[in-house]
């Protein structure tokens, strides 16, 4: 008799930058999150989608833990909470150095759901530091486990699966075996052009920019996109192009080059800059833009 099928919703939780993003991918075995040594760069709730013969699991890549200070930041959080409503399992991540936080994680405390704390970037670690932060974190957080982990070099990822699945409902699988993400090719693509504005542009410009794609035709050599990039000034919109268009043209060069990576298929891209004034603290352009449903 084969073992029962289990299936549940992972979510990984964590500050800002300690590597949520890296973390899930590896776990997927896909790059689906956009990764930058930038904070906040993830925005919504990612799913990727593990699947095996007799389990399934969702992992959801959430936003860093933050105090919101627009209410983008707030829906931001909300997709936090909803995705520790919804999870079987919980991914606490913490990086090497990190501090207890009461504030921002305090909220973890209520939670009954188990939880796997995981110790990132042990590949940094000196000495008996790994042994140490282990029994630090013992007090202040109530884990299943604590496990010591590198998403860099996929140290003790092994171990992490298998922890989850002892925590894993039996179930069917929630999605199609097929599966690998709830998101659509669409958001993928606007992803992959949001991550270029990161690595590309200093200070404010990626924080203040939203990228909506407008049309995604895929024909049978190539995949035509256009794409326009909001932000919320003029004097932004002039630093995004560039001098004769040269910035915004080397974002599109590299978003391209990944995308045709990504979707293994020729792509063409037009990008367009357009300004939406303050879009970040206005409910009516989050709504639009995809970050609140009412």
């Amino acid at each position: 008799m084969s073992d029962p099928h289990k299936a549940g919703f992972v979510s990984i939780i964590g500050k800002p930058n300690v590597g949520k993003s890296s973390l899930m991918n590896k776990l997927v075995g896909e790059n689906l999150s956009i990764i930058t040594a930038k904070a906040q760069t993830t925005r919504h709730r990612i799913m990727g989608i593990l699947n095996a013969d007799d389990f399934q699991i969702v992992y959801s890549d959430t936003p860093g833990l933050l105090e919101p200070k627009y209410d983008l930041h707030k829906a931001m959080m909300d997709f936090v909470k909803v995705s520790l409503e919804d999870a079987d399992v919980i991914l606490l991540i913490v990086e090497l150095g990190e501090k207890y936080d009461e504030k921002l994680l305090s909220r973890i405390q209520k939670i009954t759901t188990p939880i796997l704390l995981l110790i990132n970037k042990i590949d940094l670690a000196k000495g008996s530091q790994v042994a140490d932060k282990i029994e630090y974190w013992k007090d202040l957080i109530q884990a299943e486990e604590i496990i010591p982990v590198s998403a860099a070099t996929g140290e003790n990822l092994s171990q992490v699966l298998t922890s989850i699945k002892k925590y894993l409902p039996e179930h069917p699988g929630f999605y199609p075996k097929e599966d690998l993400t709830d998101k659509s090719e669409r958001f993928f693509a606007s992803e992959i052009i949001r991550e270029k504005i990161f690595l590309n542009y200093e200070q404010e410009i990626p924080y203040s920019s939203e990228v909506i794609i407008e049309s995604f035709k895929e024909e049978d050599t190539i995949i035509r996109i256009r794409a326009t990039i909001y932000v919320e000034r003029d004097t932004q919109k002039g630093i995004l192009i560039g001098k004769g268009g040269s910035s915004l043209k080397k974002t599109g060069t590299d978003a391209r080059l990944d995308l045709e990576k990504f979707f293994n298929k020729k792509v063409f891209l037009e990008t367009h800059v357009k300004v939406a004034d303050n879009w970040r603290k206005e409910r009516l352009k989050l709504k639009h833009f995809g970050y609140l449903d009412n």
